[in-house]
């Protein structure tokens, strides 16, 4: 399904393989610049595919060297070979035998897909179009196939060598400095989920018993020295196995699980069966390495590569365009881990900050794309927000609407109908339509429909009768792919809250008593009126709680409405959500102008909640998520058009400054309440004291800059933890002049030889938000530190620059041209890393004239040149 740059590939157009992959055998001899390659590959024909079909392989910047049809080489006028396809015209009928040899410089390959070279070791990457770099193939998720790895390499280079599935021998070569290992994975698997890795790693070994009793070796593999920093991994890796045991019933089905830990790796991680290949920023942590927000990523995609074992690994998608079949799946399952091992609450609205950010974001411009696409260009670029953040939300939707023993219901189903498949959404939909008895054909329009839906509620209270009309409405903006949107099916949760906090019961003659129960009320068409009854007061509205649907709301809840449930809602996020809707409305307003009295009911909002986090009557990290205020991206978004960002900046930092004006002796006296007493722990309370400290520092140094930075200086001399440190580090970048500069210095120069930190380092001074922040980022880029080669450090500096809303947006353009440099430079080493930078400026029709004049005259200038097809297909999409 490969095409050559520009051609589409449609969804409409897929047909199953003319032939099949059964089994592979692997033989790799590893050299630096001339690594050997022979695959033998067992091909049938497909009875569902086209017959008389020429076989024709994928391949992608490869040498090849030879091929031999069942044990005999091939004539040369039998097939056609070059750099990027092997095609015979007339392969045998029946079952047969292809061997193929190729060569590979996994030295050169700075594209970081396929086999290449990271640090010391070598590694792969094969998803989604990756194997095709290492050996013709066909390279597409519904050819399954099982697999046999020979690895062979030079002892002093790669003393360890690691693949799929289960190690079946290892040994000595005829040449004593060279020795091999082998091994087979049971389970066909496309090769989109190959891998291998060899190196001289060190390793953190464990084991897990399964509740059937087997015994798994466990291997976490680093870089030698860090083993130790691999010990909260491996054991969130045993807690993800035990939980998707407890709550999945899903038992682990190979006897070792390996994880190896890069330094130079595209993505987070990668879920190879059996030997999940990762970043090492999701793997090393230790107190003095790693802030709280680190354990919590290592202990997610920990849980979400091991939880692919079944839902990406065991059932596949059948094409890309199913690619939210297993990620958005597998969000969800991680989040719901996630949930379970720390603050359900707190997680959520973390959840829903990250969905807002990024995947309402990407709906609202030129990128916007449905969660299944139609087509794609370059199937790189759909590894997006939408698929796999606003695809885990249609599956917690899918949950409330037909419950939690039906949804159990529909994953067993699912589990045992399509183990070993390549699957689709239609047929995942189906088990949750036997297991509920529901009818799902509306449903499955989230699948196929971009755009956030913006859901309207009018609310009207009759004091006579007793009641309260609710009347809500949804639509979703039309898209030039979409003139028309049809009406969602989606779960609207409500609550009534009274302004002394009394529960208030849900009475409604057009709700279903199910309905009432749970106070889920289903929106199955374009709009639905509820009228509640048996109301001596007019309550407030608790809307959208939990956030049960990805929408947009637009409500009429008055201010007063705000503050009662940001003191009374008994649902944290909509408690959570009032406090950040009073903040963001004034912001907008002092953004457009108004004075600085639209931020009065913010601010006593904001002293309800310290005082609260103060008696400990809330969870810290619930306290420290709400005194976050929205942030520029968020006002931003909400305004969405004839955005200034320098005027939303002012806004908020007034505002922030205010609420340390107004409650200066509060935030003093809880920052020193909070101070670390005892030994670093990362667990969820740890973390949230250490959070809402450091938010209140921060906000403590915008009220009075010379106390700030006093407390700021003395929380990083007395720091027990990365966390505590490199919070007073950013209190204290807020605050410009020597103090910064000293300590900056000061970090680098410890932490020098720690990579993972240094990129903290790096992303923290390109969000400063000055005019000289530009001049910065470009001195840094110059300096010994900075490698367009490492996708983390071009992520922590260049991605941080184009994050920080004034200077990427700069009047003068300047920030935009930067991105431009960066982006033509990194495009020839690595187009992915290069692709997903330009992503950045994706909401450039919502600035003001003179902005959009700039980041237009910059895309075109990019449209104007050669580009990869990863970048170009971004740079097209965001000129529409």
């Amino acid at each position: 399904m490969r095409t050559s740059t520009g051609q589409a590939v449609r969804l409409a157009d897929y047909r199953p393989p003319d032939y099949l992959i059964e089994r592979v055998a692997l033989d790799v001899c590893l050299d630096r610049h001339a690594t050997r390659i022979v695959s033998r590959l067992t091909i049938r024909a497909n009875p569902l595919g086209r017959a008389d079909a020429a076989l024709e392989l994928d391949g992608d910047e490869l040498v090849f060297v030879g091929a031999e049809l069942n044990g005999a080489p091939l004539d040369a006028g039998a097939y056609v070979v070059d750099a990027d396809k092997f095609s015979l015209a007339n392969p045998p009928r029946e079952t047969f035998e292809l061997q193929l040899e190729t060569r590979l410089d996994p030295a050169a390959n700075t594209k970081l897909m396929g086999l290449y070279r990271s640090g010391s070791a070598y590694c792969t990457q094969c998803e989604a179009e990756g194997f095709r770099r290492i050996t013709y193939f066909l390279d597409r998720p519904d050819v399954l196939a099982t697999y046999r790895l020979r690895i062979e390499a030079s002892k002093a280079e790669a003393g360890v060598l690691l693949g799929n599935g289960n190690l079946t021998a290892a040994g000595d070569c005829a040449d004593a400095s060279r020795h091999f290992a082998i091994w087979n994975d049971p389970w066909p698997k496309p090769c989109y989920l190959f891998a291998l890795v060899a190196g001289n790693l060190g390793c953190l070994a464990d084991r897990f018993v399964t509740a059937a009793g087997k015994s798994v070796q466990l291997g976490i593999y680093v870089e030698p020295g860090r083993e130790a920093q691999a010990r909260y991994a491996m054991d969130a890796l045993k807690r993800a196995m035990r939980w998707d045991e407890r709550a999945y019933g899903r038992e682990y089905d190979l006897d070792v699980f390996n994880i190896v830990a890069v330094s130079d790796f595209n993505m987070g991680a990668m879920e190879n069966k059996g030997l999940n290949v990762f970043n090492d920023k999701y793997v090393l942590a230790s107190p003095e390495t790693a802030t709280d927000d680190d354990y919590a990523g290592i202990e997610t995609v920990i849980a979400h590569e091991y939880f692919h074992n079944w839902t990406g690994n065991r059932i596949t998608c059948r094409d890309w365009f199913q690619l939210c079949l297993k990620e958005g799946l597998t969000v969800f399952r991680d989040q719901e881990f996630s949930a379970d091992e720390r603050s359900a609450p707190v997680k959520r609205i973390a959840d829903v900050r990250g969905l807002r950010a990024a995947q309402f974001s990407e709906d609202a411009g030129p990128l916007a794309h449905n969660v299944r696409p139609e087509s794609y260009v370059e199937i790189n670029n759909f590894y997006t927000a939408t698929v796999y953040q606003k695809g885990a939300e249609i599956i917690r939707m899918l949950k409330r609407l037909i419950g939690a023993k039906a949804f159990r219901a529909g994953m067993d189903l699912y589990f045992e109908r399509c183990d070993g498949m390549a699957a689709t959404v239609e047929d995942f939909l189906h088990c949750f339509a036997q297991s509920s008895g529901r009818d799902l054909s509306d449903f499955i329009r989230w699948y196929g429909q971009s755009g956030t839906p913006l859901l309207t509620l009018r609310s009207a209270y009759d004091s006579g009768a007793g009641t309260l009309t609710l009347d809500i409405a949804q639509s979703t903006a039309p898209t030039r792919e979409q003139a028309v949107k049809a009406a969602l099916t989606m779960p609207i949760a409500i609550g009534l809250v009274s302004d002394d906090g009394a529960p208030v019961a849900l009475v409604c003659d057009s709700a279903s008593v199910g309905e009432l129960e749970r106070g889920v009320f289903e929106l199955n068409g374009a709009s639905r009126r509820l009228v509640f009854s048996n109301l001596a007061r007019r309550p407030a509205v608790s809307f959208l709680r939990d956030f049960s649907a990805p929408a947009r709301v637009d409500d009429d809840l008055s201010e007063n409405d705000l503050k009662v449930l940001s003191r009374w809602d008994s649902d944290p996020f909509n408690r959570w959500q009032a406090i950040q809707s009073l903040a963001t409305r004034a912001l907008v307003r002092t953004a457009s102008g108004a004075d600085a009295s639209a931020n009065e009911g913010v601010i006593e909002a904001y002293g309800g909640v310290l005082a609260d986090a103060y008696a400990g009557k809330i969870d810290a990290a619930f306290a420290a998520q709400t005194l976050a205020l929205p942030s520029e991206a968020d006002l931003a978004r909400e305004i969405a058009q004839n955005v200034d960002p320098d005027r939303i900046f002012r806004a908020r930092d007034d505002l922030r400054r205010a609420l340390a004006r107004r409650h200066g002796a509060a935030l003093a006296s809880l920052h020193d309440r909070l101070a670390d007493s005892g030994e670093f722990r990362p667990d969820a309370a740890g973390a949230g004291r250490r959070s809402l400290r450091n938010g209140v520092l921060a906000t403590l140094a915008m009220g009075d800059p010379a106390e700030g930075q006093s407390r700021a200086q003395a929380q990083y001399r007395t720091a027990r933890s990365m966390s505590e440190k490199f919070g007073a580090m950013a209190a204290l970048a807020q605050i410009s002049g020597p103090a910064r500069e000293r300590t900056l210095a000061e970090f680098a120069q410890e932490y020098a030889h720690e990579p993972l930190i240094l990129d903290k380092w790096f992303a923290l001074q390109a969000h400063i938000p000055e005019a000289e922040t530009l001049a910065r980022v470009e001195a840094l880029m110059r300096g010994e530190n900075f490698s367009f080669l490492n996708p983390n450090r071009v992520r922590a500096l260049i991605g941080g620059f184009c994050s920080n809303q004034t200077q990427f947006n700069r009047r003068d353009g300047e920030g935009y041209r930067l991105l431009e440099r960066v982006v033509l430079q990194l495009d020839r080493v690595n187009p992915q890393v290069a692709a997903r930078l330009v992503t950045a400026i994706r909401s450039w029709r919502a600035m003001e004239p003179g902005r959009q004049g700039e980041a237009q005259a910059m895309l075109q200038r990019l449209a104007a040149i050669r580009l990869s097809a990863d970048v170009g297909d971004i740079v097209t999409r965001c000129l529409g």
